[in-house]
């Protein structure tokens, strides 16, 4: 995975092929049921919010592989995570990283807060009908 963001850092990877998106923290968080097991670990992109004075959730994603854990980029500053989203190169920076272990879902409980249809969301996400519109972008509200 690395190799790939590298690739795309150099500029060897189509432009549009890669998707970049900044947030103010990224959160790996390991959630643990009542009786301590593993159920799921997800990366969580949190953006602050000044009018609630709070992070919320834009976005989130399952880790899937050891290859998506956030990394310190020494070069730009901030941290860094990439993976293969489809058919492009998802890339999301962040100036903080925090690594977590919950018995509650942090992204689920943040759901009070700022409904799901209401986060920003990562690049390409934006535009995406919601799950069953079927109509062509140009003819959506």
């Amino acid at each position: 995975m690395f190799a790939w963001a590298a690739v795309a850092a150099i500029g060897l990877l189509p432009l549009d092929l890669v998707s970049t998106d900044a947030a103010d923290v990224i959160e790996l968080n390991h959630f643990y049921d009542g009786d301590g097991r593993p159920v799921f670990d997800q990366v969580i992109f949190w953006q602050w919010h000044a009018d609630e004075d709070a992070y919320r959730v834009r976005a989130w994603r399952l880790w899937k592989t050891p290859a998506q854990t956030p990394w310190r980029d020494w070069v730009r500053g901030g941290y860094a995570t990439a993976w293969i989203d489809g058919d492009r190169l998802r890339v999301v920076r962040a100036t903080s990283f925090r690594e977590t272990w919950t018995q509650h879902d942090p992204e689920l409980e943040d759901r009070e807060f700022l409904p799901v249809h209401e986060r920003r969301g990562l690049a390409a996400e934006r535009n995406m009908p919601p799950p069953g519109d079927s109509r062509p972008v140009h003819s959506r509200p």
